[in-house]
């Protein structure tokens, strides 16, 4: 009885090790093996397009979008540092040449307005000239009109107009910058870069930093550093312009075997798939398969069409790009291959660790099989 009881426990065993095989894709494991993912390719009956990277490949795919500005913004000229602009406050200043005058006092050579600021509408009021357009105008064309005006009812006068303090030309100013605030435009701050370095310099690593330039409903993005690369992005700044500085927002997601598991923020401009790698650990050697990593991206219709021959593909595509880091020049390929904004970098497992998974479950199984028939003895 006892020696049936334990071919049975072993018969059991036998069973459950091969159902073990059988099932091993139920086995603890970081991610889908290489044979899934290539599954899940269209050629499969799958919604995917696996691709392997080539040179090719890598013109097409390493589109990186621009950051710049359109031309309107970088054809604009400069703003006149006395140019008027409602909201502005003017002094003035005039004097008569008789003695008794319309605006001197009796006794005095001269009368001086301060703080006459410009309405809404940009303009001014002067006793005995009326109301005066002042925006759009700098000081030497009100003091013209001014005269003009009063030059019909007093002899010769003299006016001086002088641009003070004023709210009417600024910019603001907001996000990772030294003192963030609202600051007027004037003759050493009429273009992007002045400003900002008016506003104390930006506060984060200058190579990824974005400036984005905010004009009415118009808005623009560039990098920091390419406002002095590339002079034509330094553009003139208008009232009312709004400036926010911050640092690179992209990111990718690192999966599989490798040496940590993260969301990634970029640190530079452009990060490799072999950057990728190394800011994670680098591979597992215990657990990686250099032959399959992988990068899911959402690739637009006009790259998915260029990579797949397709031209007749309709919005954004599942793209599965296969980096086999032990060909020859597989490690230049993944070292020429952009990563960009929400991609996931995902590295295999090594077929052996797999095996010696299903091994380890199989000796396990036996060992707990011949314990469990030791103790019906």
């Amino acid at each position: 009885m006892t020696t049936l009881t334990h071919r049975l426990a072993r018969g059991a065993a036998v069973l459950a090790a091969l159902s073990l095989v059988a099932g091993c894709g139920l086995t603890p494991r970081s991610g889908p093996s290489k044979r899934e993912i290539f599954a899940g390719s269209v050629l499969r009956q799958g919604d995917a397009f696996v691709i392997a990277v080539d040179d090719r490949v890598n013109r097409i795919a390493g589109v990186v979008p621009a950051l710049g500005f359109a031309a309107t913004f970088e054809q604009a000229g400069l703003v006149g540092s006395d140019t008027i602009q409602p909201g502005d406050v003017l002094g003035l200043t005039i004097w008569e040449n008789v003695d008794d005058g319309l605006l001197v006092p009796t006794g005095q050579n001269a009368t001086v307005l301060e703080e006459v600021q410009v309405d809404g509408a940009g303009f001014v009021y002067v006793p005995y000239a009326g109301r005066i357009r002042a925006a759009g105008n700098t000081p030497e064309a009100i003091r013209r009109i001014i005269t003009e005006k009063l030059s019909a009812q007093t002899p010769d006068p003299q006016v001086q107009v002088r641009r003070l303090a004023g709210d009417g030309s600024t910019v603001s100013v907001v996000g990772d910058v030294g003192a963030q605030g609202v600051y007027p435009i004037e003759r050493p701050t009429r273009t992007l870069s002045a400003m900002l370095a008016r506003a104390g310099g930006v506060t984060v690593r200058p190579e990824i930093a974005q400036v984005t330039l905010t004009r009415g409903n118009t808005a623009g993005e560039i990098w920091f550093e390419d406002l002095y690369e590339h002079p034509q992005a330094d553009v003139a700044l208008r009232p009312g312009d709004r400036i926010l500085v911050e640092a690179d927002t992209r990111d990718f997601t690192a999966l599989g075997a490798t040496g940590s598991q993260e969301l990634v923020p970029f640190d530079s401009r452009s990060i490799s798939a072999i950057e990728a790698i190394a800011r994670v650990g680098g591979l597992n050697p215990r657990l990686a398969d250099p032959t399959g990593v992988f990068v899911f991206r959402n690739e637009p219709a006009v790259i998915a069409q260029q990579l797949t021959g397709q031209p007749d593909l309709v919005g954004t595509q599942r793209v599965v790009y296969v980096l086999d880091l032990t060909k020859p020049n597989g490690m230049f390929m993944a070292r020429d291959f952009a990563i960009r904004d929400d991609d996931t970098v995902y590295v295999t497992e090594a077929p052996i660790v797999e095996f010696d998974r299903v091994i380890g479950g199989l000796t396990g199984s036996l060992t707990t099989a011949d314990a469990a028939a030791s103790t019906l003895r």
